[in-house]
């Protein structure tokens, strides 16, 4: 019997680069994959993530196999979280052969919320973002977006009937040594602003939330200033940055605030 030789397929990506030039970082971006998140109420919680991957490459490689990053999410089907970001990303350097490797997963999470009156439920979204660098050191920072009320001071202070008010975006970026809940991060900013937001409200529950906010009026300073206050006192919390944006109701423009601050 006659075995036939098979041929090797050539593997171009690993061929020599004469360029001399590294690159920082490549890879696969916007890649849509299905996942599972730790829910505090429920256990678990399924959902969809949008995933960038990339890792850096030396200057004497002409290419890096884009189809291993699919590999190593395939390998982790089922089990990815916050907590698991520090072990794909060594599979990541590995794998690919890399010093560095980075990774960022965006996906909406719902938290079941109750109308504050009525009591009526449904469900709330949130965007939240992963996002995992791992260089000498890894790194792991996680940020939620959450949709607000605040209503403006000098309004309420200068008009003889009402004020004006209208949805603020809040971001906020933590690093941590310990596990934080996105629930717990969800209604710190909440708690922080004029008003939460609610998916499902019900006449007695407009009422409620119009007065609510009336009776707090805050500036996107005091926002970012109320939530940084309570993110420097977490003990697990050890960097953070807060983002909030007005969609200004009555001006043509929005208004921003921001800080950053590292407590080590």
């Amino acid at each position: 019997m006659v075995r036939r030789k098979i041929k090797e397929i050539p593997d171009p990506q690993r061929r020599r680069d004469y360029r001399g030039i590294s690159i920082d970082i490549v890879g696969v971006k916007g890649l849509r994959y299905p996942i599972t998140v730790l829910d505090r109420e429920r256990g678990q919680q399924n959902t969809v993530g949008t995933f960038n991957l990339y890792v850096n490459l030396p200057h004497r490689f002409k290419g890096t196999h884009m189809s291993r990053f699919i590999e190593i999410l395939n390998k982790y089907h089922g089990s990815i979280s916050i907590m698991k970001i520090t072990e794909i990303l060594d599979s990541m350097k590995k794998y690919l052969q890399a010093k560095e490797a980075h990774i960022e997963v965006s996906f909406p999470y719902f938290i079941r919320k109750v109308a504050p009156v009525s009591k009526a439920e449904s469900f709330m979204c949130y965007r939240c973002i992963i996002h995992g660098i791992s260089k000498s050191k890894p790194k792991e920072i996680l940020t939620v977006e959450v949709p607000v009320t605040t209503l403006c001071p000098c309004s309420k202070e200068i008009s003889e009937n009402g004020a004006h008010n209208q949805r603020s975006l809040v971001t906020v970026s933590v690093q941590f040594k310990k596990m934080v809940w996105i629930e717990d991060i969800v209604k710190l900013v909440e708690e922080s602003a004029s008003c939460e937001i609610y998916p499902l409200l019900k006449r007695e529950d407009e009422k409620y939330v119009t007065e609510k906010a009336y009776s707090k009026p805050m500036f996107v300073e005091d926002v970012i200033r109320t939530i940084a206050r309570k993110l420097q006192a977490d003990p697990k919390i050890t960097w953070y940055r807060v983002d909030s944006e007005n969609f200004e109701s009555i001006h043509s423009h929005n208004v921003y605030a921001c800080l950053e601050k590292s407590k080590i």
